[in-house]
Order: C-alpha cells, then sequence, then structure tokens
C-alpha cells in the first residue's frame, strides 16, 4: 500500500490552493499519494488540475469581506464564531480520515484544524506575524497558539534577506520551528511574443473579487490596449468571450494560465503572497491593487512600492493614469532557489 499525504489549503481567494500545486506535484514524483482536502473553489481548482487524485471536502470557514476597507476588521470579528466552528469540524473530520486510510502526514495551507497526533503534521503560512493594525500583536499570538499545535512550519520565502514576506515572514522573535523553503510557485519563466499589453488576474473572497472586476472593466472598456481578464470564477467548463477590446476567461488552469501570464507585458493583480511568488518567478512588470481592509496585502503592496519593484494604490484610487509611470519600477525577479523536496518529505518518516 503506497504512502499517503493529506495536503489541506484553505478556501480563501486561490493563492492557498496554487501554491500547493508545486508541493502535490513534488509528493507524486517521490512516489507520496497525495490526498486533496479542501472546500468551494479551492478544492475545484485542484480537482480540474489534478483529476486522478484523491480528495476529500472539509468544513468550510464561510469566510466573508466587507464592502468597505473601514469594516473589514468587523466583519473579519463578526466571522470569528464561524471559522471557530469551522476549526472544530475539521478536527473532527480528519479524526475520521486519519482512521480510515494509511496516512504517513499531514500539509496544512493555513487550515488550523488540520493536524492529529498520529502522524507528523506541517502547517504552511508566510504569515508568523499577522498584521491588524493595533491588534497585531493579539491576532499573531492566536495564530501562533494554533501553529504551535503542529510539529512543524514551513515558510515559503528565504530566510534571510532579500526576501518577499519582508515582517510577515521574519518575526523578531519567534518560538516556533520554522523551515523556511524558499518561493513556491507552479509556474516557469519562458521568453514568448507579447500577445497582451495589460492582463487583469483576479481572485479572492466576495465581494471584493466582483468590486474590482467592475471597476477594472469600466476603466478599459475605452481603452486601445490589448487586454485579457482572467476573473477566478471556478465554474464547471472553462468559458471564453470577447468585449470590445478585451479578451475575458472565466479562469485558466496550468499551462494555459502560464503561457497567458508569460505573453503579457504587464499584470494588475491583488497583493496576495501567492501572486507575488509567483509573479516573481515568472519576473514581471505588475500593479497591485491590495484588497481594501487586508493589512497583509497593504503591507506586501506598499514594501514593493516603497521599494520601487511594483507600483501600486488603493482600489478606489486606480484609473489608467496610474500606469504612466511604470517605467520608474523595476519589476519582480525570481530567487534561483531549488527546494529539496526529497530531504524536505523525510520529515514524514518520524512518528
Amino acid at each position: 500500500m503506497s504512502k499517503k499525504v493529506l495536503v489541506a489549503p484553505l478556501n480563501w481567494g486561490l493563492g492557498h490552493a496554487t501554491r500547493c500545486i508545486p508541493i502535490i506535484n513534488a509528493l507524486i514524483k517521490e512516489g507520496i499519494e497525495p490526498v486533496i482536502a479542501s472546500d468551494g473553489v479551492a478544492l475545484s481548482l485542484l480537482k480540474k488540475e489534478f483529476p486522478a487524485l484523491q480528495t476529500r471536502s472539509l468544513p468550510s470557514y464561510n469566510i466573508e469581506y466587507s464592502k468597505k476597507a473601514s469594516n473589514f476588521k468587523l466583519k473579519m470579528l463578526l466571522n470569528s464564531p464561524k471559522i471557530a466552528h469551522a476549526i472544530r469540524a475539521e478536527k473532527r473530520v480528519i479524526k475520521k480520515v486519519m482512521e480510515g486510510d494509511n496516512f504517513c502526514g499531514i500539509i496544512s495551507d493555513n487550515r488550523m484544524g488540520v493536524h492529529h497526533k498520529s502522524v507528523p503534521s506541517v502547517f504552511i503560512t508566510h504569515q508568523l506575524t499577522v498584521l491588524s493594525g493595533k491588534t497585531t500583536s493579539i491576532s499573531t499570538k492566536l495564530h501562533n497558539k494554533y501553529i504551535k499545535k503542529f510539529d512543524v512550519c514551513w515558510v515559503p520565502d528565504m530566510a534571510d534577506d532579500p526576501n518577499l514576506s519582508g515582517a510577515l515572514g521574519h518575526p523578531k522573535r519567534n518560538s516556533i520551528p520554522v523551515t523556511y523553503l524558499g518561493p513556491l510557485s507552479r509556474f516557469e519563466h519562458q521568453i514568448m511574443p507579447k500577445k497582451y499589453d495589460i492582463m487583469v488576474l483576479l481572485s479572492g473572497p466576495e465581494p471584493q473579487r466582483t468590486l474590482l472586476e467592475e471597476k477594472l472593466f469600466q476603466e478599459f472598456e475605452q481603452s486601445d490596449k490589448r487586454i485579457v481578464f482572467v476573473r477566478g470564477l471556478i465554474e464547471e467548463t472553462q468559458q471564453t468571450y470577447v468585449k470590445n477590446n478585451i479578451i475575458i476567461h472565466n479562469y485558466l488552469t496550468g499551462k494555459d494560465l502560464e503561457d497567458t501570464i508569460n505573453s503579457s507585458n504587464l499584470i494588475i493583480s491583488r497583493s496576495g503572497y501567492t501572486t507575488v511568488m509567483d509573479l516573481a518567478k515568472l519576473k514581471k512588470k505588475a500593479f497591485f491593487i491590495p484588497t481594501p481592509g487586508q493589512f497583509e496585502q497593504e503591507y506586501l503592496a506598499n514594501r514593493l512600492t516603497v521599494n520601487k519593484l511594483v507600483p501600486s494604490c488603493n482600489q478606489n484610487e486606480f484609473t489608467l493614469k496610474k500606469l504612466r509611470d511604470m517605467n520608474m519600477y523595476r519589476g519582480l525577479s525570481s530567487f534561483s532557489t531549488d527546494i529539496d523536496y526529497r530531504e524536505l518529505f523525510h520529515f514524514f518518516q518520524g512518528k
């Protein structure tokens, strides 16, 4: 019977799921059978990427964003009881899953209830510091309390400078066992003819995904640029249509998405950490519009703007004029890191 590892990304946008793709591929290469566990669009995406793999459904955290940035923290506070309930439900599901099959390990990407005392359990996060304004110390302590229930924490970033996550993944004080993997990306950089001037890459929880989509459509409908929109809506079938000068895909996966990014001059997207890692791997010029009120994305966007790598602005402030100064920014570039997955997976021979 083959060894199995449960891979469980959080369903909060698509970033947690997509950065698990290189890990899933590495497990397969090392002769370990990945079993995917998640919910919603994250699970749907991974089913499309890996149709032959077993999957398990996990309880949803049902995270909702506010329409106004000023209400973000209040909305997350109101989400807290649902998240706590989901974590308890996750633990019950994982207990049954572990009892019913031959698992040698668990890899949880930010799912706080997906661990088990009988198998080595890994937690993946780039947020050892959880920024939340004046309550940062409280949110960080709470998050770290959950992380300490796992055997080790994998941080997808470089251990030293230069790095991508800054203070998020490199706290001044840390009592958690951490392994820095280097940035994770499923993509490969290729020099390709440029089919598009601008690619809009959308994802993330509602209603903010739709609000940004509507604003960008409004801005770009009058443009003469070659534009492609990837809406980040994982639906039963992949649909493509044209509206004026814009090619629109509801979603793209795998090689199609990689080729579209490689063949675009400029990427406009949220500043989620997985997106930052992907665009760094692909050496892209970008413009970031952080999700309103999400401190992590605002921090990452601001850090990259201050360092003259990627310009950014608030969602309400974006206009086509913001793209005029792109030449003042260097763009993202890849860190040359090769992850030794064989050595990394030795961890699952413990316990």
